[in-house]
C-alpha cells in the first residue's frame, strides 16, 4: 500500500490526468486507510492532487492529516514534507501567518536530522513566503543557504524548486539576467525530471526575463508555451502567472493582437483571462496587483470608470491579503534563523526539551485548573437563589484554597454600607454585621471603595479590621464583586498562616469572584422579577374578581328588582283593601280579586328570590374556587355555566352572544377555579380583540371526550382572527395589541401556565379570518402537585 501510494504521488507530478485515472479508484478520497503508516502516504497523494488542481484549501486539509499520521508513526521526512506543503498552500491562499508557522514546524523537525534535502526545502519555502511579504534581503540569504545545503542533490525536485524561487527573487529585484539564468537552469532540471508544473514555471520565468531584456518574440513564444503546459495540467496558479506575463509582454512591446481578442487591447485580453482563471480557484484571494494592472490599463485606454472599479477591488484584496501580524512573524522567524547558527545544537535542544517539559507540565496544570473552574462556574451560575450561590461558593473555596475564614459582603441599596450576607470561620457560621463603606480601617470597605483586589500577605495588628465575633487572621485576600460598572460587594478569604495565597490561588479566587458576582446579580434580578410577577398576577386576579362581582351585581338586579316591584305593588293593594274595610265596606268580589293578586304576587316573588338564591350560590362557588384554587370533583357543564353567568353582563352589553355545548355527564377531578379563570380569560380576550365595534359576534364553548380519561374543551369566536405575525407570541407575558385600552398582556400567558402546569394539559390555537379557536386537551384527573397550587400556576 505504501509503495503504491508513493508511485501514485510521483505520477501526479508527471501527468495529473493519467495519474488520477490510474490511481483514483485505488485511493478514493473518502476512504482513507485505517493504518496511520499507510494513511500518511495516501494523504500525501490526495494533497498533491488537490494542489495540482489549485484546490489549495482541500490540499492543506489532506496535508495536515498526512503530517499528523506521519508524526504518529515516526515518519519524520514525510512529516517535514507535509508541513512544507501545508505552508506552501497557505502561502498561495495569502494566509502568510499560517504559512510561516507551518514552515517553522517543518524546520524544527528537519534541523535535528541533518538531512540536506529536508532542511533545504524548509529554508527555500520559508524564503518564498518572505519574498511574498517583500523582505527580499532575508529571502536572498535563506535561498543561498538552501542552495548551498542542497548542492550534493542537483537532481532533486527541491533543487529545481529553489532555482524557481531564486528566479522569482531576481525578477522582484529587476535583475533580469540573473532571473533568465535561474529559470534556464530550472528548465533543464524540469525537462530531466519530466514534471510539467516545473516546465510551465520555468518557461513563464524565462518569458518574463526576456520581455524586460528586449527580446519580445522569444518572450512571447516562451509565455505561450507556459500557458499551454499549465492548461494541460489544469494548474490554475501557473496558468494565471503565465497569462499575466503575456499581458506584460504586450504592454511593453508592439506585437500583433492574439486571435479571438474581445477586449480593447491584448493586455486587457490576457489580464481578464487571468482574472477568470483565478476566480475559479477555491478559497483563493485575488491579488491586488492583478486588479492594479487592470486599473492602469483601463486608465491608459481612457476607461476611467472601469479603472476606478479595478482600483477599489485592488484595495479590498490588498487589505485582505496583507497583515501586520504576518510581517511581524516573518521578522521573528528571520531573527530566530540568524541566531540559531550560533548555538550549540546538542545543549540547546537538551535545554529546550527540559524547558518544554516544564512548560508542558505548567500548561497542563493550568489547563486542568481552568477546566475545573469552568465546570465550577457553570454550577455556580445555574443557581437563581442567593443562599444556594453562597453555599456553592463556600464549598469550592474550601476545596481549592486555604480558607480558615470565608465571607461575602453585599452593598446596601444606597451603597453606603456593606453587610455580611454569608460568613463561616473554622466551620462555624459568622453572625451578620454591617460596615460603613467609608470605614478607613476595614479592608472590605476599601476594596469596595477602590474596586480593586487587596492582598495582605502577613498581617500586623493594625492591618486587618477585626469584625465582632471573628478571629485575627495572618493573611487575607479581598476581591470586589463587580458586574459591569456596578459593585455588588466584596468576597474575602483568610488564613491563619502567612503568604497563603500565591498567584495561582489569587487567580482561582478572582475567577470564583467573577462567577459569584454574575450568579448573585442573576439571583437578585430573578428575585425582583418574581416579586414583580407575583404583584402583576395578584392585580390580574383582583381585576378578575372585580369583574366577577360586577357580573354578580347585574345578574341579581333583575330577580331582586322584580321582587321589590311586586312587593311594593302588593303593599299598595293591601292599603287599598284596608281602606275599603274601614270605609263603606268590602264586597266579596273585591276580596276574591285581592286574594288572587296576592297569590300571583307570592308566586312571582318566590320565583325571583329562588332565582337570586341560586345565582348567589353559583357565584359563591365560583368566587371560592377562584380565590382558593382548591382541587375537587366537579361537573364541567355546571362550572362552565357558572363562569359564563358571571360574564353575561359584559357579553350582552357588547351586543354579543355565547352558546354552551358541554355534555351533562363530564365529571373532572381538577381545579375548577383556575379552569374557570382560563375560560373567563378567553371570553375577555374575545370581547377585547375579536369583534369590530359595529357588529355583533358569537362565541361557543364546546366539550367532548374523544379518548378515555381526557376532555377536549374548545372556545371559539367568529371574529376577525389573529394576525399571522402575532401567532407565535400570543402566550408571551405582556404581549398585547391593545396596551392602554384594557389589555394587560397577561391573560393568555397566565392561561397557558395554568393549563400546562396545574391542570396537566396542553393548549393550542388556530386562527383565520373567520375567527379564532383555542383548544384545551385536559386530563379528567389532574396530576398531583407537591407544591401549593398557587405557586404552580404562575411559575
Amino acid at each position: 500500500d505504501i509503495a503504491e501510494a508513493a508511485i501514485a504521488r510521483w505520477a501526479v507530478l508527471q501527468d495529473l490526468r493519467t495519474a488520477e485515472q490510474r490511481w483514483g479508484r485505488r485511493f478514493a478520497a473518502g476512504e482513507a486507510p485505517q493504518h496511520p503508516g499507510v494513511a500518511a502516504w495516501v494523504y500525501d497523494f490526495f494533497g498533491l492532487s488537490a494542489s495540482q488542481h489549485s484546490d489549495h484549501g482541500t490540499a492543506a486539509r489532506h496535508y495536515i492529516h498526512c503530517y499528523e499520521t506521519a508524526l504518529e508513526t515516526g515518519q519524520i521526512r514525510v512529516a517535514v514534507t507535509a508541513a512544507i506543503n501545508i505552508g506552501l498552500n497557505f502561502t498561495i491562499l495569502n494566509d502568510h501567518h499560517a504559512a510561516l508557522e507551518w514552515m517553522q514546524s517543518a524546520l524544527d523537525l528537519a534541523r535535528p536530522t541533518g538531512w540536506p534535502r529536508s532542511i533545504g526545502a524548509c529554508l527555500m519555502h520559508t524564503a518564498e513566503t518572505m519574498r511574498r511579504l517583500g523582505r527580499l534581503d532575508a529571502t536572498e540569504e535563506l535561498l543561498h543557504e538552501a542552495l548551498q545545503i542542497m548542492t550534493p542533490l542537483p537532481g532533486a525536485r527541491s533543487y529545481a524548486h529553489a532555482l524557481s524561487y531564486l528566479g522569482d527573487l531576481a525578477l522582484d529585484k529587476a535583475d533580469y539576467s540573473a532571473a533568465l539564468d535561474a529559470f534556464h537552469r530550472m528548465a533543464a532540471r524540469a525537462d530531466a525530471l519530466g514534471q510539467a508544473d516545473f516546465q510551465s514555471i520555468a518557461r513563464r520565468g524565462q518569458a518574463h526575463a526576456l520581455c524586460f531584456l528586449g527580446r519580445p518574440q522569444e518572450a512571447l513564444e516562451m509565455a505561450e508555451r507556459a500557458v499551454e503546459l499549465a492548461a494541460e495540467q489544469a494548474n490554475r496558479d501557473n496558468h494565471v502567472a503565465a497569462l499575466r506575463v503575456l499581458s506584460v509582454i504586450h504592454e511593453r512591446h508592439a506585437l500583433p493582437p492574439p486571435p479571438g481578442m474581445t477586449e480593447q487591447n491584448a493586455t486587457l485580453h490576457y489580464l481578464h483571462q487571468a482574472l477568470d482563471v483565478a476566480s475559479a480557484i477555491d478559497g483563493y484571494t485575488l491579488p491586488g496587483d492583478l486588479h492594479d494592472a487592470l486599473g492602469r490599463e483601463y486608465a491608459r485606454v481612457g476607461d476611467y470608470a472601469a479603472a476606478y472599479r479595478s482600483a477599489q477591488a485592488a484595495a479590498a484584496a490588498r487589505h485582505k491579503t496583507h497583515s501586520q501580524e504576518a510581517t511581524s512573524r516573518a521578522i521573528a522567524l528571520q531573527v530566530h534563523h540568524q541566531t540559531e547558527h550560533a548555538r550549540a545544537e546538542g545543549q540547546h535542544h537538551r535545554e529546550l526539551a527540559a524547558s518544554e517539559a516544564r512548560r508542558a507540565e505548567v500548561l497542563q496544570q493550568t489547563s486542568d485548573t481552568l477546566e475545573r473552574l469552568s465546570a465550577i462556574g457553570q454550577e455556580i451560575t445555574t443557581h437563581l437563589d442567593a443562599a444556594a450561590v453562597f453555599q456553592a461558593l463556600n464549598r469550592h473555596v474550601q476545596g481549592l484554597l486555604p480558607a480558615h475564614s470565608f465571607a461575602i459582603y453585599l452593598c446596601d441599596a444606597g451603597g453606603g454600607t456593606v453587610s455580611r450576607a454569608f460568613g463561616i470561620e473554622n466551620g462555624r457560621p459568622l453572625p451578620t454585621n454591617t460596615i460603613a463603606v467609608d470605614n478607613p480601617r476595614a479592608n472590605s470597605a476599601r476594596c469596595v471603595r477602590e474596586r480593586r483586589e487587596i492582598y495582605v500577605e502577613e498581617a500586623g495588628p493594625d492591618d486587618i479590621f477585626l469584625a465582632p465575633g471573628t478571629q485575627l487572621m495572618v493573611s487575607a485576600l479581598y476581591v470586589p464583586l463587580v458586574v459591569g460598572e456596578r459593585a455588588l460587594g466584596v468576597m474575602t478569604v483568610q488564613a491563619m498562616h502567612a503568604r497563603a495565597y500565591g498567584e495561582r490561588e489569587r487567580l482561582i479566587f478572582r475567577t470564583l469572584c467573577a462567577y459569584g458576582a454574575i450568579a448573585l446579580d442573576n439571583a437578585e434580578a430573578y428575585r425582583q422579577l418574581k416579586d414583580a410577577q407575583t404583584q402583576l398576577v395578584s392585580q390580574e386576579k383582583l381585576a378578575a374578581l372585580g369583574s366577577l362581582m360586577a357580573g354578580v351585581a347585574h345578574e341579581l338586579n333583575t330577580p331582586i328588582g322584580n321582587s321589590l316591584l311586586i312587593a311594593s305593588t302588593l303593599i299598595q293593594k293591601t292599603e287599598e283593601l284596608e281602606t275599603q274595610v274601614n270605609g263603606p265596606g268590602l264586597r266579596r268580589s273585591e276580596l276574591a280579586g285581592y286574594l288572587a293578586d296576592a297569590r300571583k304576587a307570592h308566586e312571582l316573588v318566590m320565583r325571583g328570590l329562588t332565582s337570586a338564591a341560586d345565582l348567589v350560590n353559583s357565584f359563591k362557588q365560583v368566587a371560592v374556587d377562584r380565590t382558593t384554587e382548591q382541587r375537587r370533583v366537579f361537573n364541567l357543564q355546571q362550572v362552565s355555566h357558572e363562569v359564563i353567568a358571571t360574564m353575561m353582563n359584559r357579553i350582552r352589553a357588547a351586543n354579543h352572544r355565547i352558546e354552551i355545548e358541554v355534555p351533562e355527564l363530564i365529571s373532572m377531578d381538577s381545579y375548577p377555579g383556575p379552569l374557570g379563570q382560563v375560560i373567563a380569560n378567553f371570553i375577555n380576550n374575545a370581547l377585547l380583540h375579536a369583534f369590530a365595534r359595529e357588529r355583533s359576534g358569537g362565541m361557543w364553548l364546546q366539550a367532548s371526550t374523544p379518548v378515555e380519561g381526557r376532555v377536549l374543551l374548545t372556545f371559539r369566536d367568529n371574529g376577525g382572527g389573529i394576525a399571522p405575525e402575532h401567532m407565535s407570541r400570543i402566550f408571551d407575558p405582556f404581549f398585547t395589541t391593545k396596551l392602554g385600552q384594557g389589555g394587560s398582556g397577561l391573560g393568555l400567558s397566565i392561561s397557558y401556565n395554568i393549563v400546562t402546569s396545574l391542570l396537566g394539559g396542553q393548549i393550542s390555537v388556530h386562527s383565520s379570518r373567520d375567527g379564532t379557536a383555542f383548544t384545551l386537551d385536559l386530563p379528567l384527573t389532574a396530576p398531583e402537585h407537591q407544591t401549593p397550587a398557587t405557586t404552580q400556576i404562575y411559575t
